[in-house]
């Protein structure tokens, strides 16, 4: 039986310039974070006593003989990309799918890490989140970046730059105490409602090319955001400045990013003393994240009466093999 254990992310910058259509041509970068919630899947071989060979449990309970019959396609590809056969696997969220927080990256790079780890084999970060971006987006065919597999992958709080086919993963280098700092003034709070990250992407083409001054402008912001954090000198409320910047551009980039409900809440959490904040990932729902000075937190939380705000910490190991259980497996068919 394998165990892994996988963060979800939390991007700050530059998202939309991840997406390969962008990056391709002009280069792309984020800054983002993996946080202390995390997606969990247990993976083992199925013992030969039912009638089905395959048993998956996630959202929904799926019993099948073949793989073909198997409706969730990240766990149908990711099974036929590494040959996987005969074996029931487990998935369960620390926070809600589709909520804005990567959360189906974070499963397929935890799920290519089990298969990996009950083949006995060892795959490296940079292979997980290589093989995790090949799944969702080349064999499931589904639309959006690159960040959310490498963020996961890696974890903690990086600049992740792209270029061709190349992706570089640099950790952004601050004293713990300002760093600290930054976790205690990022509140999150759940919107209440999910959608697909997939469908908000098409929806929206981002990399249009009528949208590339945007774009460039939300990359631009990485170099600043980076520049607010690194600087001990600089006032960290930039960071949260800087945040309500990026979202303004967001909100440029597609009538699906956001809606009036998501904008009432953040002029309440605004006018609440919130310096900044903005919608994670593609829009249309999930999870608000506002920059808040301490002293301001309880007015913003009575600003959002109606949402839940999630206390998190940053995270820094990314997807991790927790329990390593060996097996003996043979294929059906072997003779003895």
């Amino acid at each position: 039986m394998i165990i892994t254990r996988t963060p979800f992310r939390m991007s700050f910058f530059g998202g939309g310039t991840d997406i390969e259509e962008y990056f391709r041509g002009r280069g792309g970068a984020v800054l983002s974070t993996s946080i202390d919630k995390y997606c969990y899947v247990t993976v083992r071989h199925l013992p030969r006593f039912f009638e089905y060979s395959t048993e998956l449990v996630y959202a929904e309970i799926e019993r099948v003989t073949e793989l073909e019959q198997i409706r969730h396609p990240a766990i149908r590809n990711a099974m036929k990309m590494l040959d996987m056969h005969e074996i029931r696997l487990t998935y369960e969220g620390d926070l809600p799918a589709r909520s804005g927080l990567g959360t189906s990256s974070s499963f397929s790079v935890g799920m290519l890490n089990a298969f990996y780890a009950l083949k006995g084999k060892y795959a490296d970060k940079e292979r997980l989140a290589r093989e995790a971006i090949c799944l969702e987006r080349e064999r499931c065919g589904e639309a959006g970046g690159w960040q959310d597999q490498i963020a996961a992958a890696y974890g903690g709080l990086n600049r992740i730059e792209f270029r061709g086919d190349a992706f570089e993963v640099r950790p952004v280098i601050i004293s713990p105490d300002r760093k600290h700092q930054l976790n205690g003034n990022l509140m999150l709070f759940f919107s209440g409602f999910t959608r697909m990250s997939s469908d908000v992407q098409k929806s929206n083409n981002v990399t249009a090319k009528s949208k590339t001054a945007i774009l460039d402008e939300m990359c631009a912001l990485v170099d600043d955001a980076e520049r607010v954090l690194t600087d001990k000198t600089r006032d960290l409320d930039d960071f949260g400045r800087l945040l309500d910047h990026t979202w303004q551009l967001k909100r440029a980039t597609g009538s699906k990013v956001t809606t009036d409900g998501i904008d009432a809440l953040y002029a309440r959490a605004k006018a609440a003393g919130a310096v900044g904040g903005k919608l994670l990932g593609a829009g249309g729902g999930g999870f608000l994240l506002f920059y808040v000075r301490p002293e301001d937190q309880e007015a913003v939380r009575e600003a959002l009466p109606g949402l839940l705000n999630v206390p998190f910490e940053f995270e820094e190991t990314g997807t991790q093999v927790i329990y390593y259980a060996p097996e003996t497996y043979e294929p059906t068919g072997v003779k003895h």
